[in-house]
């Protein structure tokens, strides 16, 4: 399926792009600095899943940013849409098919970590997983990477640093995914916080594990938009997550702008 997928993306684009990039809710505008040679919508892409959630454009944007040739993904799908973790698995296979070498992967995110604060760019540097389902169950394509595989640098510390020298204050975290589509309840985060995660959202992780199964480097570069539920000014206050989008993208689009220059 992926490779229809791959077939028909590359018959109509005369670039060979090495950089792919997952823009996730809300940061779509990302990639309004790409200097486009074509947009894709995913529902014209064979096999390939498409967004059902306000905030993602669901088009492949391919063009050059930094003078490099970059694939954007301006909106993910998410396992609560009702896909399958198989079907999340799709796009980076296609990436991967496509020639991609490395993905900066982003998102939005609660803050779970007492340090952060709304607005906030934070480096992911592992995750957590509770779901026993996993994107790679089943067969395995081994033309794409072997059946087990390493997931200890599975957010490229070489990455991390790269971005570090673009923007020294950046923080680092642990992303904890949960499925969705509902927010985590107070007991939820504080049992999070005692496992060491820092953040928590409901993407990112099916497509990382991909990624690496694919042996494709990863940064991940995650929005604080909103503290989580239970903490002082946690859950959905809507004034300070437009704010804190609003700065977040701004910081958010000199990072990957800056990070790529270096690639």
């Amino acid at each position: 399926m992926y490779r229809k997928s791959a077939e028909y993306i590359k018959s109509i684009i005369k670039s060979k792009p090495k950089i792919g990039i997952i823009l996730g809710t809300g940061l779509g505008e990302v990639a309004d600095a790409v200097e486009c040679e074509v947009e894709i919508p995913y529902k014209e892409i064979p096999n390939f899943p498409t967004s059902t959630v306000s905030g993602h454009a669901g088009r492949m944007v391919i063009g050059k940013l930094s003078g490099k040739d970059v694939l954007v993904m301006q909106g993910r799908v998410h396992f609560y849409e009702g896909y399958t973790m198989k079907e999340l698995s799709m796009p980076v296979q296609t990436m991967k098919t496509l020639g991609i070498e490395t993905i900066i992967v982003t998102n939005a995110s609660g803050g779970i970590n007492y340090d952060y604060s709304p607005g906030e760019i934070v480096l992911i540097s592992d995750h957590i997983k509770f779901d026993l389902d996993s994107p790679l169950r089943g067969e395995n394509p081994a033309e794409l990477g072997d059946r087990f595989f390493d997931m200890c640098d599975a957010y490229s510390k070489d990455l991390r640093e790269m971005a570090k020298e673009v923007d020294s204050s950046l923080k680092e975290g642990v992303y904890a995914y949960m499925g969705g589509p509902q927010f985590e309840t107070p007991a939820e985060i504080r049992m999070l916080r005692v496992l060491g995660a820092d953040l928590v959202g409901m993407s990112t992780v099916p497509e990382v594990i991909t990624a690496n199964h694919c042996g494709i480097k990863v940064l991940g570069l995650s929005c604080v938009t909103n503290m989580a539920a239970g903490m002082e000014d946690g859950g959905l206050n809507h004034e300070v997550i437009d704010k804190a989008e609003k700065d977040g993208k701004t910081r958010l689009k000199r990072i990957i702008t800056e990070v790529v220059t270096k690639l």
